[in-house]
């Protein structure tokens, strides 16, 4: 299993691989990472992991990564593991998502705009405070592990996550219809969509209107199937739920997201 040591940045969000994330980086320690990102070379990946951190915890005190926020005047800036107790580690899941920064513009006030992209899924194996800011050691998690494992077993898999994906984007367009209030024509159209399943399942968690911890289960799902099969469960429920409430404003849900937070 392949490992590396890269910088952690916690948000209250679920980063998706192909998905987009834009950041607004105002602490010290969030800073301190995207100057030394931004001056690697620009040929290589500029990669740092995100990670959601976990109910009840302490995420960075003036917005970092929330796009309009600034820390008020005054504040005291704040070791790197201060704020997610003694032991870094327990304040995060454990199954994060490395995002690579294509874009990194410093302000003239020393905060950072940055456009980041979601690429693979990776598990925490542990997390380092001793430096300006926040690194963890991290171990690629494979999508299905099953067709590594196992070709015959690999191609099952990859009918049933084929099957699931069109019934999964079927009920998304009847979610996103209910919830949009939106005419058939205004709706994504099948050649918007990707033909790949596990990709299908990405941009659909990211899509819907879930809460952190639901997202954060669909990330850590084994394979594709798994989290197309449960995100059909919750397409369902969801639209039924909706079906029955009073008329809802209009909300655009057409686009490709540009930021799970």
């Amino acid at each position: 299993m392949t490992t590396a040591r890269l910088p952690l940045f916690p948000l209250n969000a679920v980063l998706f691989p192909g998905l987009v994330l834009p950041l607004n980086v105002f602490e010290e320690r969030y800073r301190a990472m995207m100057r030394e990102l931004a001056a690697a070379d620009e040929e290589a990946p500029r990669r740092f992991v995100v990670v959601a951190v976990r109910d009840g915890r302490e995420s960075a005190p003036t917005g970092t990564g929330m796009p309009g926020r600034a820390p008020e005047p005054g504040t005291v800036e704040r070791a790197p593991g201060e704020g997610f107790g003694p032991d870094p580690i327990q304040a995060f899941h454990r199954v994060g998502c490395v995002a690579d920064a294509a874009k990194i513009r410093e302000r003239a006030d020393g905060s950072f705009e940055v456009l980041a992209t979601g690429t693979v899924r990776v598990r925490l194996l542990s997390v380092d405070a001793s430096g300006p800011y926040l690194t963890a050691e991290v171990e690629d998690l494979p999508e299905n592990p099953a067709a590594e494992s196992d070709e015959a077993e690999g191609t099952s898999a990859q009918e049933e996550a084929a099957a699931l994906s069109e019934g999964v984007l079927r009920a998304f367009r009847g979610y996103q219809k209910r919830l949009a209030g939106a005419s058939e024509r205004s709706l994504i159209t099948g050649a918007d969509l990707p033909d790949d399943p596990s990709v299908v399942s990405y941009l659909v968690a990211a899509a819907a209107l879930l809460d952190i911890p639901t997202k954060q289960r669909l990330l850590q799902a084994p394979d594709t199937a798994t989290r197309l099969r449960e995100e059909l469960a919750l397409l369902r429920k969801e639209t039924a739920v909706i079906r029955h409430l009073p008329s809802l404003p209009a909300i655009d849900l057409t686009r490709a997201p540009t930021n799970p937070n």
